[in-house]
């Protein structure tokens, strides 16, 4: 089922814990004050019929509305209304529905402190839906299934990626990714940061493991591209993750900050290959790491704030045209050189798109709406984010109508005698 934006065609349709409070927006890397979100003054230019979808829902944007599709933080509560200290405190608004209205939000990701049965997480998200008035919304989890398992309280049980690329069957990669996302997708979630695309070459790896499909890149990256086709099948956006490969690190960016030593030559040979494939398997989005890696750009800045990393490598030489996320912004890993506002800048001027849970939403939504405003982010800058975002939904088909999620098609898939023989077979 889906729910139409908006009343006169295309008028009104315009997308790991999370810190942080409900402090003063911030605008620009020395500190300072700005005014708490609000409509632009300035009206949007008027679309012309030669426009695409994409470019007709941009141009009716504000300045405001195209810096809050960048967004995506963790809200809490069980429901669209659910009244909650957390999101007063760090938001300065009580409900899902009414951060989600403030921030114009582009995404909201998911986690188990959300869940508590399938119908409650369809109220959920269609209420979450509802509330995005301009653009339906990308709502996202961690499903990798195995070790990190976010809805893994209602979703089946399927193996982690160690184990079934321990299989080498490509099929089965691709049959579980689209199980996983007919579930997932069923609950009125569109978005799973997986599959992990990471080469897990180092045994102390504290973070990755067995996240990954192997420490062979050659077998990963066949893993990786049949996983990024079976959510395709499922019609859900899948993202490759962490860029440019956390595989071999034994620290974890949650907590530090890693270095990883490879040459670039290195680079090519074991950490590019599954992202390659990814690419070429046509995935939605790829992950940032928090990670330092010195040959690849000397400023000592993670992956995530690295223009010679995120557009340089990414972009220019892999060619991805889709979106890219960073990590969760409240890790250690991305806070040791800067403050929550000018994180959330530098990413964007690295070539982010999606701002994944900014430790302080007000601080990072006001730091970048005052780049775009001051002109340290061009507004060409920010629209081809805003594109990239706004290409997903339509690629997804959530551009110009939100998803209805059912609780009786949810009953149906969660956990159904099929997807368990799959799990057992796996």
């Amino acid at each position: 089922m889906l729910r139409r934006i908006g009343t006169t065609g295309l008028l009104v349709i315009a997308l790991t814990a999370c810190g942080g409070g409900g402090g003063a927006a911030e605008v620009g890397p020395t500190g300072g004050k700005a005014a708490p979100p609000a409509q632009s003054t300035t009206p949007a230019a008027s679309p012309t019929p030669a426009q695409s979808p994409v470019q007709r829902v941009l141009a009716r944007m504000s300045v405001e509305e195209k810096v809050g599709q960048l967004f995506m933080p963790v809200l809490y509560g069980t429901a669209a209304d659910t009244v909650s200290g957390e999101n007063q405190a760090r938001y300065a608004a009580q409900t899902p529905a009414k951060v989600i209205a403030k921030y114009h939000l582009g995404g909201v990701i998911l986690f188990p402190q959300n869940v508590r049965s399938a119908g409650q997480v369809v109220g959920l998200t269609n209420g979450m839906q509802r509330a995005s008035k301009r653009v339906p919304l990308l709502i996202g989890t961690d499903q990798e299934n195995g070790l990190v398992s976010r809805m893994s309280a209602l979703m089946t049980d399927f193996p982690g990626a160690a184990e079934i690329g321990a299989t080498r069957d490509t099929g089965l990669s691709r049959e579980v990714a689209e199980a996983t996302g007919t579930e997932l997708r069923s609950l009125g979630v569109n978005l799973d940061f997986a599959p992990v695309a990471d080469v897990n070459v180092n045994p102390r790896n504290p973070v990755i493991g067995r996240r990954a499909f192997g420490d062979d890149p050659q077998k990963v990256a066949r893993m990786v591209a049949a996983a990024v086709k079976g959510f395709g099948d499922a019609k859900i956006a899948a993202t490759a993750k962490h860029f440019p490969g956390h595989g071999d690190t034994s620290v974890d960016s949650h907590t530090g900050l890693p270095v990883i030593k490879h040459t670039k030559a290195q680079w090519e040979r074991l950490d590019a290959p599954p992202f390659k494939a990814a690419i070429e398997a046509g995935v939605d989005a790829v992950m940032s790491a928090h990670i330092v890696f010195p040959k690849l750009d000397p400023s000592g800045d993670p992956a995530t704030l690295s223009k010679p990393i995120l557009t340089g490598l990414l972009r220019e030489k892999l060619g991805f045209k889709g979106v890219v996320s960073t990590d969760a912004l409240n890790m250690a890993g991305v806070r040791m050189k800067y403050n929550d506002g000018e994180i959330a800048v530098r990413a964007v001027l690295a070539g982010a798109d999606l701002l994944l849970m900014p430790n302080d939403l007000p601080r990072a939504y006001g730091a970048v709406l005052a780049a775009v405003k001051s002109g340290r982010i061009s507004k060409e800058r920010l629209d081809q984010s805003v594109t990239r975002l706004l290409t997903l939904k339509q690629n997804r088909g959530l551009l110009t109508e939100a998803p209805v999620a059912s609780a009786e098609r949810a009953a149906e898939v969660l956990r159904s005698p099929e997807h368990r023989k799959l799990a057992a077979r796996a």
